[in-house]
């Protein structure tokens, strides 16, 4: 067993592999972000399609989940392995061949004839998905060595990210009623050519000089601890939580993750090393990257459905009502950036926090009705929220660990976001499944619980801020 891992000081200032300011840094931080932007858009503008799809390939509701789940579970389970290759291989060769196989895999999905093949599909493009965000992330770091700038640029960089899943549903809702659903896919691939031209003009080559070795082990068993929840939230309500393959399934989890932690833990290049665990700012910043991304998309699922379902709302009308989301992700997120890098990331997370758990709130109490204006408030106040956060969970996360390792930290911040998209879509589900069977309970019914959820995940977050640094850092 190798010796413990050190305490990391929390927030300390990665620095770059390369110490001059790159002069194309700021085209190389538009293109990586454009490649970014692909993979947040994917992964909510479909929750609007999903009604529209169900209607035209005959996949049943309790079914609907794993048209988005196939994407986001293959994305965050890959997502450390991908940051992994790219400090061992390149990473400017790793983004481009995640822009060709994301390209290829959304043309196979808006043709796709089948919901077998759709959801094929769309697990192919979770695979290149993978190779974008911590890549990109990595490329963007190396880039800027000045951390004031960095933290800008990381900033300017996860409020990308943001306003794609914000703008996800918009673009996704008109796309489905001027030009149908395979659109959703089909728009990606000019976008994707676009980000792979730029890519190998503007972004340079970069590695490590001593990459840690693969893991093959605890991929493998990360993908089934992943996968293996993410199955169980969405299949569990409909086979009944005592059935006996949901049962036999939270066993083979439990299994899963003894195993995990058990090889990592003795492995010398451990691809999720979980004494990381141990260093209280990088603990935090994962387990709120997970809390807002549940809260996020268990929002907009229950947003796109309440509206579709439950008042026979068009997808354009769905995408106009999550526009003040959109719009609020859009223009906080950089506002956060700075915030961090002038006053550390604690203030703006426990602000993030608290306007989740307000918007929760505004929505699970009151009238019964939920009519669109108050949604759309209620949206607004998460879309602040939402903008306020992405900043310091990103700045925290990859200060936590040596330059080296910025692939690598790039991909454990962009899991655990995806993960929490997996879970919140899967949460979501789960509790509207409680109105299509055989009970008398409607959509209506049970959407509170959703904003009962995203008030709980917005605490969650404030109360994690206290373990993040109060000042920028040492050399910040």
């Amino acid at each position: 067993m190798t010796e413990p891992l050190a305490p990391a000081q929390p927030a300390q200032p990665v620095q770059p592999l390369h110490h001059h300011p790159d002069p194309r840094r700021w085209a190389v931080l538009a293109t990586c972000c454009l490649a970014l932007f692909l993979v947040g858009l994917d992964t909510t503008a479909v929750n609007v399609a999903l009604p529209a799809i169900g209607a035209d390939l005959g996949i049943a509701p309790a079914a609907l989940p794993w048209v988005v789940d196939a994407y986001t579970l293959v994305l965050a389970s890959l997502l450390i392995s991908s940051g992994a290759l790219a400090d061992r291989f390149g990473r400017r060769r790793l983004l481009r061949a995640g822009l060709v196989l994301f390209a290829a895999a959304s043309a196979l999905c808006a043709l796709a004839p089948t919901p077998g093949l759709l959801v094929a599909a769309r697990a192919v493009q979770g695979v290149g998905a993978s190779m974008l965000s911590p890549v990109g992330l990595a490329i963007v770091v190396g880039v800027f060595p000045d951390a004031r700038e960095r933290a800008r640029a990381v900033g300017a960089w996860a409020g990308v990210f943001g306003a794609s899943m914000a703008v996800g549903p918009l673009l996704g809702g008109a796309l489905v009623d001027l030009a149908g659903w395979r659109w959703v896919f089909g728009i990606v691939v000019p976008v994707a050519v676009l980000a792979l031209g730029l890519t190998v003009r503007v972004v340079p080559e970069s590695r490590v000089d001593h990459p840690r070795r693969l893991d093959l082990p605890g991929q493998v068993l990360l993908t089934a601890v992943v996968g293996g929840a993410v199955a169980l939230l969405i299949e569990a309500p409909h086979r009944g939580a005592t059935s006996p393959a949901v049962l036999m399934g939270a066993g083979a989890l439990l299994i899963a993750v003894v195993l995990l932690v058990g090889v990592e833990l003795r492995r010398t290049d451990p691809l999720l090393d979980p004494r990381l665990l141990r260093v209280p700012a990088f603990a935090g910043a994962v387990v709120a990257a997970i809390a807002v991304f549940v809260a996020l998309n268990a929002a907009l699922l229950a947003t796109s459905l309440h509206l579709q379902d439950g008042r026979g709302a068009s997808p354009t009308a769905v995408g106009a009502v999550t526009l003040p989301l959109a719009l609020a992700a859009t223009l906080v997120a950089p506002v956060s950036g700075v915030l961090v890098g002038r006053c550390g990331p604690r203030g703006p997370l426990a602000a993030a926090g608290g306007l989740l758990a307000l918007a929760g709130a505004l929505l699970r109490f009151g009238p019964d009705d939920i009519t669109p204006g108050r949604l759309a408030i209620g949206l607004l106040v998460l879309g602040i929220g939402f903008g306020l956060a992405n900043a310091p969970i990103t700045t925290t996360a990859v200060s936590s660990l040596p330059p080296e390792r910025a692939g690598v930290a790039g991909g454990i911040t962009s899991a655990a976001r995806q993960l929490g998209a997996a879970l919140g879509i899967a949460a979501a589900g789960a509790v509207l499944a409680r109105a299509a069977v055989g009970s008398e309970a409607t959509t209506a019914d049970v959407v509170p619980g959703i904003w009962a959820l995203v008030l709980t995940c917005g605490a969650i977050v404030a109360g994690l801020a206290s373990v993040l640094p109060r000042s920028r850092g040492r050399g910040a």
